[in-house]
């Protein structure tokens, strides 16, 4: 352990003392996650073990925010770390605010979501649903994060992983089976309702702790579907292939000790037998060693100056906070003018308004402005106000078309401009932190293959920021096409089909849904286009079948939060029919 913190350029004697503790630690709580972490370059081992040591100690979520000297509940690996009464000797606490300085993470995205679970033992709906979910469970935060460093220091991994849907599901499935004491413990089914329903008696077996034939068939049906997740897509890294067939094994194992496990398995975390990890890690870590060498992973310079508190470096600052310990929102800034909006009718209120926002470089150009000063004015302007104008009214979801497939035909110069703006005024972090601050949930829809990476992680990151967002969801399509979505979805389906998930016959609109990119949005009520075309331009084209169209001529950069009230108000005017025969006397 030593020698990685030396080879991680770690010299405080105090550092090294704590991160030390938070080895041994995960060590002796997860020798599995230790021994993947022995495949990590050496220079970023110390960071996996802090970030793993927070995962289960009090410095995580919802504690990163106590104030300082708080001693929060909460376990962690091989017990507590540290008192618990002073973050200052906290071994967990130093490591993690060394940690987060020296790799430049953000602290808020080592908080975890709300729990997903309603409070009465219930999960998710869909599988779709619990996918969003289990990528927001704690346990695993600390590997995100530790991708997200190497995707940095040039190891090209994190938007690869944002590809590999169904194998990260295995991951999070594999560790959803093995901790389903915990959850029980706590009173919870985080698993989705889909697959409860097909075993009706497992549930409230479940959480009595009751092994019967129901959970026995639920917990291998499980591990069968995990089994098929866990189908390791290929990696070109050295390094990476090496930590991924190591997981893949090790994964699988685990899940052969979760049905051997039995009625243990209600009561326990199941972990496969010392001499199955060691058939499956030591041949792996010589590999290791020789890949890392082809290409190596160069650490950050050890950090210079005086080293922040533990409590100064982890602790935002935070404003009022609902019951949940979530910031309450702000209300949304008022229109320059004053003027308030429209009362809307519940029933003709939209749920999804899709807005194209066409017109900013023939804005910019008709006044003599290059075309990214239309581009730059339609962001940090129009967008803004429109948002806090679908605040101010309760619209539920608004999506917008930021960048297109077709876009990459544009100039260099303005494509770039176009990435720049998304990144720095939609979900960079300091757009980020600013919807989240309003109650905005930021989504990303779109390909990230062909995007810069950099790109990529604040997309992602701006997801992660804003988890806990519920006033309203702006989806951001960026590198979007709806054909080329539909494209995919078929893609998804093909595979499962050929690997036996469903059955090919009986594809519906509902199997073909949960196959988008984003198969929680809900279906588009209104799509506006401004500039004066009228065409939807590829937007969408699942989602909007039965959208409801309004073509105005403003530029985008011209509009304001009373254009959409207009737009929202001109839809409360309109019946949908969806092809059946409507009275006048009903309005619908």
């Amino acid at each position: 352990m030593r020698a990685v913190l030396s080879r991680a350029a770690i010299d405080d004697p105090a550092l090294r003392a704590a991160y030390l503790a938070c080895g041994r630690a995960v060590r002796a709580a997860d020798p599995a996650d230790y021994a993947l972490m022995r495949l990590m370059p050496p220079e970023v081992r110390p960071a996996c073990w802090a970030l793993r040591a927070a995962t289960g100690s009090h410095v995580a979520a919802p504690t990163l925010a106590a104030p300082a000297g708080a001693s929060p509940g909460g376990d962690s690996p091989g017990g507590r770390a540290g008192t618990g009464t002073d973050p200052a000797t906290d071994p967990v606490r130093t490591a993690l605010a060394d940690c987060v300085r020296r790799w430049n993470l953000n602290p808020q995205e080592l908080h975890p979501p709300p729990d997903s679970a309603d409070g009465h033992g219930h999960g998710p709906a869909t599988w779709q649903q619990w996918r969003t979910c289990a990528r927001q469970r704690r346990r695993l935060l600390w590997l995100e994060q530790v991708l997200l460093v190497l995707s940095r220091h040039g190891v090209p991994v994190y938007g690869w992983l944002l590809r590999q849907e169904n194998f990260e599901s295995g991951l999070h499935l594999t560790d959803a089976l093995a901790y389903l004491s915990d959850d029980i413990t706590r009173g919870r089914l985080t698993l989705p309702a889909e697959v409860l329903d097909a075993f009706p008696t497992a549930a409230p077996a479940l959480l009595e702790r009751r092994w019967t034939p129901a959970v026995h068939a639920l917990v291998a049906h499980l591990a069968g579907q995990a089994r098929r997740w866990l189908r390791r897509p290929p990696l070109a890294h050295p390094g990476l292939a090496v930590l991924l067939r190591t997981t893949t094994r090790l994964c699988l194992a685990r899940l052969d000790a979760v049905e051997a496990a039995g009625p243990a398995l209600l009561h326990h975390t199941p972990r496969p037998a010392l001499p199955v990890r060691l058939r499956i890690v030591t041949p792996a870590q010589a590999l290791a060693v020789a890949a890392w060498r082809i290409a190596p992973l160069t650490a950050p310079p050890a950090v210079r100056g005086p080293r922040p508190s533990a409590a100064a470096a982890l602790i935002p600052a935070q404003a009022r906070h609902d019951r949940t310990g979530v910031p309450a929102p702000r209300p949304p800034l008022p229109h320059h003018t004053g003027v308030r909006p429209p009362r809307l009718p519940a029933g003709r209120m939209p749920r999804h308004v899709a807005v194209i926002m066409d017109g900013n470089g023939r804005w910019a150009t008709r006044r003599g402005l290059p075309r990214s000063e239309g581009h730059r004015v339609g962001a940090q302007k129009a967008l803004r106000d429109v948002v806090h104008g679908a605040l101010e009214i309760g619209l539920p979801h608004l999506t917008v078309y930021a960048f297109s497939t077709e876009n990459w035909k544009r100039d260099l110069q303005e494509i770039a401009f176009l990435l720049h703006t998304i990144r720095e005024d939609l979900n960079g972090e300091a757009g980020a932190k600013e919807w989240a601050s309003y109650g905005v949930r930021l989504r990303w829809a779109g390909d990230s293959e062909g995007l810069p990476t950099d790109v990529v992680e604040d997309l992602a990151r701006g997801e992660r920021a804003t988890r806990h967002c519920t006033r309203l969801t702006l989806t951001t399509c960026v590198n979007y096409g709806g054909r080329a979505e539909l494209t995919r979805a078929a893609a998804r389906l093909a595979r499962a089909a050929r690997d036996g998930d469903i059955d090919a016959d009986r594809i519906g609109t509902g199997e073909f849904t949960r196959h988008l990119s984003l198969p929680d949005l809900p279906d588009v009520d209104l799509l506006w286009r401004t500039g004066g075309e009228q065409r939807t331009s590829n937007f969408l084209p699942w989602h909007a079948t039965y959208a409801e169209l309004h073509f105005t001529d403003t530029h985008w950069p011209d509009v304001d939060r009373r254009d959409l009230w207009r737009a929202v108000t001109e839809y409360g005017r309109r019946q949908r029919r969806y092809g059946a025969v409507v009275s006048n006397a009903q309005p619908s």
